[in-house]
């Protein structure tokens, strides 16, 4: 798969843990294809951390409204019923419990569900943003990311990077496979038909425990 159809799987299956109703935020890049791919009759809520709840599909090119932006800095639409409000509000929303889902990338996630996500030692970065939020306050949180970074595995048996919350991640979709973490360790739960179980370890370097029902993703 080329990076492009690579993305398209990991949202596609992303888009299946998500439930009709659920409120949801959806971090930068990879993300925010998953409203592309959700179930027939599955009807998500949409928020965003800088002040929106109702996030509709990215306008069309030539139609963008500058008013309207999402905590990236890219544009988006509305649904009818949609609110804006300040960002203070934005993160009682968060704090207070009230996102169901929330799925995010990541440099690194290693096996105790620690993440780290944010910045590289010694390289410019924009800041945290509302991650760290997001990790502690979403009723669950789900990683959507490759599995590799230039060949090197970011799935650890312990983050090396500043961390952005520890023991936050219960799920992990990769190109290679879905993963949960538990108390145990983390678990090889659905399997890309394409890759051996020896070729997915190969790629992580936590040791993975694999499910006695492993499935094939779809």
């Amino acid at each position: 798969m080329d990076k492009n159809e690579i993305r398209t799987f990991i949202a596609r299956r992303a888009a299946q843990e998500l439930h009709d109703g659920d409120v949801v935020n959806l971090g930068i890049g990879l993300p925010t294809l998953i409203p592309n791919f959700l179930p027939e009759g599955v009807h998500v809520v949409l928020q965003s951390e800088n002040g929106m709840i109702g996030m509709g599909p990215t306008p069309e090119e030539g139609k963008e409204n500058p008013w309207y932006i999402n905590a990236g800095g890219g544009y988006i639409t509305t649904t009818p019923d949609a609110s804006t409000f300040d960002s203070a509000t934005s993160f009682g929303i968060i704090r207070g419990g009230h996102v169901d889902v929330s799925i995010l990338g990541a440099m690194q996630v290693d096996e105790e569900g620690d993440l780290a996500n944010w910045m590289i030692p010694g390289k410019k970065t924009p800041g945290m943003g509302g991650a760290m939020d997001l990790l502690v306050g979403a009723k669950k949180v789900i990683l959507a990311m490759e599995h590799t970074a230039k060949g090197n595995p970011k799935i650890l048996k312990k983050c090396t990077l500043p961390l952005t919350a520890k023991g936050q991640v219960n799920m992990i979709i990769t190109e290679m496979g879905v993963m949960e973490i538990t108390p145990k360790g983390i678990v090889l739960t659905e399997i890309n038909p394409e890759f051996t179980v020896e070729q997915v370890q190969a790629a992580t370097e936590a040791t993975l425990i694999i499910a006695d029902n492993l499935k094939q993703m779809k």
